[in-house]
């Protein structure tokens, strides 16, 4: 055991410990809940001591033995699975100031340099940690999610292109509406990630401006001029230029995760209409079908159920949970920094995380699966009554309701009621009435 005193007390590491003391004190004075930071966090915050080391270096405020040691002691927690060297919980204190200590003690371990002086030279855990935050929300978008939104819209651009002719009844407020094609109800559901695609790319030129070199308020104490920059092109980023601003509040975190807010809520109505529409297979919907791939129940032999629709489903209530958990975090910018950033940081990384990993199963297991059920969309469409609306330009409105009326109370299709009528005789009816008319314009 090593036992280390200083002003706060007494603590006490096991002797083949890879961290210090703040580690150890976090790890006693926040027992609480199963979350830990993201490991693409951790990651991100190697990657700025790697570079807060190379450029310490080059200006003379590091020495050049000490800055070697921690880049190739970063290079060796970034290349190796070394997720217990940082344990500690979410839950903490809200600049995530534990979890800096805790990266800078560890590469100090590796290096044999001081978690201080040496690794967080040049730094505060007030800028390296929002620093970090960026860095790991801009390549999660970047790596993880838009190609996956990327390879969901193809397929449904895919499955729009293969059911253009497929004709079908709509369907406004749960109730029959004019015809219109397969294809076409999946166009919207194809343009609902083209928007995304595109709003979630607006929010990167936010998401990659930095606050590095701010420090403890902003100010920039204990830098260099410079530093800043230089930093941030070793990271890939762009500088923040008002330090006080950038440390001070995570609106770019509330801005993006409003996209993702948007995203969650077009991907749940997608979900739902397929769920609908593969409702069944014999009392519902069942105007298409989707891959079985699991057993659907217990107690009920072959029954398949939308698994993939309900996981999807889940993700997105999640993601709209955290989304007002990331807006409620960004009003504690009290004074000089927001206070809330673990559970920011957290709730961003999981969303990106699930969406682009539920989009992938989903597109895999399911959507890539869709079949249309032809015979059914075909009796749905001829049942329906209101296809009936393309007599309003032979007929009026008010004949055509009346017509729409007597065939519901008759049970019977308008066709038969309109040559009952008189308006129309069988062969004028055919020659006039056509669903391939009725999905475009006159």
């Amino acid at each position: 055991m090593k036992i280390i005193e200083d002003t706060f007390g007494t603590t006490i590491l096991k002797e083949n410990s890879v961290w210090g003391k703040n580690t150890q004190r976090s790890l006693e004075n926040f027992p609480i809940g199963e979350e830990k930071m993201p490991r693409d966090l951790i990651a991100a915050l190697v990657s700025i001591k790697r570079a807060a080391a190379t450029v310490n270096r080059n200006h003379g405020k590091l020495d050049p033995d000490k800055a070697h040691r921690i880049v190739e002691a970063c290079d060796l927690i970034l290349t190796q699975d070394l997720r217990t060297d940082f344990p500690l919980s979410l839950w903490q204190t809200g600049s995530g100031t534990q979890t800096n200590m805790n990266v800078n003690e560890v590469i100090a371990h590796y290096s044999n340099t001081h978690p201080n002086d040496d690794v967080n030279c040049g730094q505060s855990s007030n800028d390296v940690f929002p620093t970090a935050m960026h860095i790991m929300a801009y390549k999660q978008i970047e790596h993880d999610l838009l190609p996956s939104m990327e390879r969901f819209r193809d397929t449904l651009k895919r499955l729009s292109d293969e059911n253009m002719i497929n004709l079908k009844t709509g369907r406004t407020h749960l109730q029959d509406a004019t015809p219109m094609s397969f294809g076409q109800e999946v166009s919207a559901w194809q343009e609902m990630l083209v928007v995304g695609i595109k709003q979630i790319k607006e929010t990167l030129v936010y998401l990659k401006e930095i606050p590095i070199g701010a420090t403890a308020v902003g100010t920039g104490l204990n830098t260099f001029e410079g530093f800043d920059k230089e930093l941030s092109d070793h990271l890939g980023m762009n500088v923040c230029e008002n330090k006080f601003y950038g440390i001070s509040t995570k609106d770019s975190f509330v801005h993006a995760h409003g996209v993702l807010n948007t995203i969650a809520t077009n991907l749940m109505k997608i979900v739902n209409d397929i769920r609908w529409l593969s409702s069944g297979p014999r009392c519902g919907l069942g105007e298409i079908s989707i891959p079985a791939n699991e057993a659907g129940s217990s107690i009920m032999p072959g029954k398949i159920n939308p698994t993939q629709c309900e996981s999807l489903m889940m993700i997105c209530a999640q993601v709209m949970g955290n989304n007002h958990v990331i807006t409620i975090s960004n009003m504690q910018g009290n004074f000089q920094l927001n206070t809330f950033m673990p559970v920011i940081a957290h709730n961003f990384w999981q969303s990106v995380k699930l969406l682009s990993e539920g989009m992938d199963s989903f597109d895999k297991r399911c959507l890539s699966g869709i079949k249309v059920i032809n015979e059914k969309i075909e009796d749905n469409l001829t049942k329906s009554l209101m296809s009936a609306t393309y007599l309003n330009s032979k007929l009026g409105y008010d004949e055509t309701a009346k017509l729409v009326n007597k065939a519901f109370v008759a049970n019977k299709n308008i066709k038969d009621v309109v040559i009952e009528s008189g308006n129309m005789n069988e062969e004028e009816f055919d020659e006039f009435f056509k669903y391939s008319d009725m999905i475009t314009p006159d």
